[in-house]
Parts: structure tokens; C-alpha cells; sequence
């Protein structure tokens, strides 16, 4: 668990980096190196507390925009 902690602390430090960098100086391999790495990200933070936390957090949106949309 202390390992995934650390490699998730440095991709969201990779990611932070990349998001700010200029929009135009991007090619389209670059683009997909960002999405590679968020998604790799992703899978290493869903097993935390923290993961768990957010996967609530947006289930409870969307089921709240559902529901607002079935209910007139």
C-alpha cells in the first residue's frame, strides 16, 4: 500500500506538470501519453480510501442528475 501511495504521489506530480504546459505545444502522441498516464493514475489511487472516497463522491452526483432528470 506505501508503495502504490508514493507511485500515485509522483504520477499526480507528472500530471500537474503536464496540465500546465501550453496547450499548443502539444502533439497528438504527447496528448495521449497524458491520458495514458491519468488513466494509470487512476487504477493505482481506486484501491484507496481516498479512491473509494471519490467513487462515492461522483456516484452520489450522478445518481442525484439522474434522478433530477426522471423527476419532473
Amino acid at each position: 500500500m506505501v508503495l502504490t501511495l508514493n507511485v500515485a504521489v509522483l504520477l499526480a506530480v507528472i500530471i500537474y506538470v503536464r496540465i500546465r504546459r501550453r496547450v499548443q505545444a502539444r502533439s497528438r502522441a504527447d496528448q495521449w501519453l497524458t491520458v495514458a498516464i491519468v488513466m494509470v493514475f487512476g487504477v493505482l489511487i481506486a484501491p484507496t480510501d481516498f479512491g473509494q472516497g471519490v467513487l462515492n463522491a461522483v456516484g452520489q452526483v450522478a445518481q442525484g442528475i439522474s434522478q433530477a432528470g426522471t423527476n419532473p
